[in-house]
């Protein structure tokens, strides 16, 4: 079941990322935090894995040496963002530029506020 809600976080975050065309870690830290569980470090430290590997790597390396990335994890996260991204990239080619950026903000007004009043 782990590996399964790996995989479909990575592809939520891959259809944000290439609907919106921002990084992934706004939904992949929060959604790793509460849903399972994971330290803000070892949130961060397993989306470094799953989507800056090539470009982080020297940040991956050092959140894997402490203990405080799931390698596992974050691949099978970077295995959904491969499809993901594509389909967001599709969706929000169909979206009008006005309209795709209001739905950018409400996604990051509702990512803070939860971020603020949560756990």
């Amino acid at each position: 079941m782990h590996d399964l809600f790996m995989i479909a976080l990575g592809t939520v975050a891959g259809v944000v990322g290439g609907f919106f065309g921002v990084g992934g870690g706004i939904v992949i830290i929060p959604a790793l935090g509460y849903f399972l569980g994971y330290s803000e470090h070892r949130a961060q430290g397993t989306s470094i894995v799953a989507m800056l590997l090539p470009v982080g790597l020297l940040a991956a390396l050092k959140y894997h040496k402490t203990g405080a990335a799931d390698v596992r994890g974050g691949l099978l996260i970077a295995a959904g963002l491969f499809a993901g991204a594509w389909i967001g990239a599709v969706l929000a080619s169909h979206v009008p530029d006005l309209l795709l950026r209001r739905l950018f903000a409400v996604l990051l007004m509702a990512v803070s506020i939860k971020m603020l009043v949560g756990k």
